[in-house]
């Protein structure tokens, strides 16, 4: 129960101790009868969460990860701080939103995987051509991971929603480059006839077709990014960090299609070819 009297009463000791009380007997008695009032030294403000009192303790953590460093003084505080009864510690503030983020992220990556693996499948309609495009995902974030640890940036929400762009764009450079491949081949495939050099040479003339659009494709996402990277500003710390596992991506992400793609084709199909 809070009670707010007048100030002209408040601002008076005297005047707070003859405050009358009557008690359940009718008795009249004054609030210095039952209670000490004095003036004492405490918090200048009092603070409460779920209509409990609260205390708050601001850390501003430099030179490392935030989640490894509340990590670490959540151990030391269990070992060394004793909680008396009635009492609790939680941990707020920008660990808490990163906690939620990390849990939702457990959730949308998987599905964004299964998204992208059952578009393939529909787009190709055979499973191992989609599973090819898959297994190259890990490899083709290679160069966003480099470029993480050059620039000294750790993994974050905001990493994390860059490597997911990049996982988007690497499926779609696959992608490309394997319908290249497959018609290519579609227009020597014959049964009877063809052979491993047929093969080798539709990967050939499929793979050349798209070094041009590659080149141009990543010289317009890199156009598109730089200037994040090297701009000043409200925001420019979340969006480097965004833009930069694109960046480093731009480099594996292309290579891989145009390198490892072909080569994993021709071991596909190498084998249901005959040789001359």
């Amino acid at each position: 129960i809070n009670l707010r009297y007048p100030r002209e009463i408040r601002d008076s000791l005297e005047k707070l101790r003859v405050l009358p009380i009557i008690t359940e007997k009718g008795a009249r008695l004054v609030l210095s009868d039952v209670a000490d009032i004095r003036i004492t030294d405490g918090p200048p403000m009092l603070r409460s969460e779920n209509a409990r009192l609260s205390g708050w303790v601001y850390v501003d953590i430099r030179g490392r990860d935030l989640k490894s460093a509340v990590q670490d003084m959540q151990r030391v505080v269990a070992e060394k701080v004793h909680i008396p009864p009635g009492y609790a510690i939680s941990w707020s503030g920008q660990f808490e939103f990163l906690e939620r983020a990390t849990a939702k992220l457990k959730v949308v990556v998987p599905c964004t995987l299964l998204i992208i693996f059952v578009l393939l499948y529909l787009t190709f309609a055979r499973f191992d051509e989609a599973l090819l495009i898959m297994t190259t995902l890990p490899f083709a974030l290679v160069g966003g991971i480099w470029l993480l640890y050059l620039l000294g940036y750790d993994l974050s929400v905001a990493g994390a929603v860059g490597f997911i762009a990049l996982a988007g764009v690497s499926a779609e450079f696959g992608v490309i480059m394997l319908l290249y491949l497959k018609q290519a081949w579609n227009e020597r495939v014959d049964a009877d006839t063809t052979t491993a050099n047929d093969l080798l040479d539709a990967i050939r003339d499929g793979a050349v077709l798209r070094v041009r659009p590659k080149a141009m494709t990543v010289a317009v996402i890199l156009a598109g990014l730089l200037p994040i990277m090297f701009g000043s500003g409200t925001g420019s710390e979340v969006m480097q960090r965004i833009a930069a596992p694109m960046v480093g991506g731009m480099i594996t992400a292309p290579l891989l299609s145009m390198f490892v793609i072909p080569a994993a084709y021709l071991l596909m199909r190498g084998r249901k070819r005959k040789q001359p």
